[in-house]
């Protein structure tokens, strides 16, 4: 997944173009693209996490926010958002004042692969289905091993690649075929959804993201295969 800095240019500059025009359209998306299963996904990820109360996190590509909330809400500690798109940043800070919480919650608009922090800065740092958006996968994992203190925790919840069949091939039609469609009925927005298989023809399936975690020297990696394998989490640890 390493590119040239012009192939990394050109796809940040697309994904940046692609996010800011779904945003109004981004959560009722999410429900049609995950069979509404993002938010057990996230159960399911915030239970595996763990975290304490007064815990911290910084959450890339924090999209609309609903992963940076849950956190706040459970650890009642400073949570930081990241996203490059102002577009998705607003949706989530309405969110986020509809549920009276702004006071551990900050968000900046800034870029996953140069984060704007100190090391070991924060006790966790996540990024949910955005991975396979960034122009260096490795780059930015390398960037969250940085800003997370010895014994914190690097985690990716991401779409992935399902391996048995018939299952398999269905969710491939319905990825390809189907949801393009979709996108240009619901959010007008073909292109923009054709983008989605695109990036995920591209992404590394679920053990080889464990390998590349490893290799970006994260320790006791934990990978679990979601819903059939159309998601996946990932969990580093840094020693």
């Amino acid at each position: 997944m390493d590119m040239n800095s012009n192939q990394a240019e050109t796809k940040e500059r697309f994904v940046h173009s692609v996010f800011e025009s779904i945003a109004p359209k981004y959560d009722i998306m999410n429900d049609i693209i995950s069979f509404r299963r993002h938010k057990a996904w996230r159960k399911f990820t915030m239970n595996k996490m763990n975290m304490q109360h007064g815990d911290s996190a910084i959450d890339l590509c924090c999209g609309t926010c609903d992963w940076t909330i849950s956190m706040a809400k459970t650890s009642q500690g400073p949570i930081t958002g990241l996203d490059f798109s102002d577009n998705m940043l607003e949706i989530g800070r309405a969110k986020i004042k509809e549920q009276g919480i702004e006071s551990n919650i900050t968000l900046i608009q800034g870029n996953a692969m140069a984060l704007p922090f100190e090391d070991n800065s924060f006790d966790y740092a996540t990024i949910g289905f955005g991975l396979r958006n960034v122009p260096d996968l490795r780059q930015v994992l390398q960037e969250m091993k940085r800003v997370v203190k010895p014994g914190g925790m690097v985690v990716c919840l991401e779409l992935s690649k399902p391996t048995w069949q018939p299952f398999k091939g269905i969710y491939y039609f319905y990825f390809k075929h189907l949801l393009p469609m979709l996108g240009r009925l619901i959010a007008k927005r073909y292109e923009q959804y054709k983008w989605l298989p695109d990036s995920l023809v591209q992404f590394p399936g679920r053990k080889e993201l464990a390998d590349i975690f490893r290799e970006t020297g994260l320790a006791e990696v934990e990978a679990y295969a979601l819903t059939g394998g159309i998601a996946a989490l990932h969990i580093g640890k840094k020693e």
